[in-house]
């Protein structure tokens, strides 16, 4: 198993092959469907006037995405009344949905790694080839142990987008998770899609 922290840097992750495991340890951010949306028409695309706090939101990101990790997760979080906030449960989040703007919003705060489950589509494989950065595949029905190693929340942004869909700060230790896609054009998703089109094909075939 490869050990990740971050911020990780462009060797490490030129270094990381399809098939191998990682553990990460370090500070990375939850993101969903609201929070990539914000990200490309208000700073990417520009679609949308910055509004309340997103500039200085926008500040902090650039920071804490350097070299970070942005993983496809709605938590459920204890501690919302006192704020000592705490992941009960924090499994992957189906990550083809941020496949319209995942590899503009990792160029564009150069962050090194996205973790998910299900895999993405040849613009995101495109993206871990240019930046770089990898796909991570997380452990899907495993919320609870996955929350185990969220040791802190370190903060939260956004929480008006809800709480599945809000970006959460969070310090990891040996987190787990496999490379599916990496930066040398290698998926493990598009493999077995096409070995399932293959058997597929000659089932049918069959009189």
């Amino acid at each position: 198993m490869h050990t990740l922290t971050t911020p990780i840097q462009d060797e490490t992750i030129r270094s990381l092959k399809v098939g191998e495991a990682v553990g990460i340890t370090g500070t990375m951010i939850t993101g969903r469907d609201t929070a990539h949306k914000w990200m490309i028409e208000t700073f990417i695309n520009k679609t949308r006037p910055p509004q309340g706090d997103d500039l200085q939101v926008y500040e902090e990101l650039k920071k804490l995405l350097k070299g970070s990790i942005i993983y496809h997760c709605g938590p459920v979080v204890s501690g919302l009344e006192t704020k000592e906030y705490k992941f009960v449960a924090a499994g992957p989040t189906t990550s083809i949905r941020e496949e319209p703007y995942q590899a503009d919003v990792m160029k564009h705060f150069d962050a090194k790694g996205v973790i998910g489950k299900g895999g993405m589509g040849e613009k995101t494989l495109k993206g871990c080839q240019e930046v770089p950065f990898v796909y991570l595949h997380a452990i899907g029905g495993a919320a609870s142990f996955i929350a185990r190693t969220v040791k802190r929340v370190v903060g939260v942004f956004k929480l008006e987008f809800g709480i599945p869909e809000a970006m959460w700060v969070i310090e990891v230790e040996e987190f787990p998770a496999v490379v599916t896609m990496d930066a040398h054009g290698g998926s493990q998703h598009a493999v077995v899609a096409q070995a399932s089109k293959m058997i597929l094909e000659s089932l049918l075939a069959i009189d």
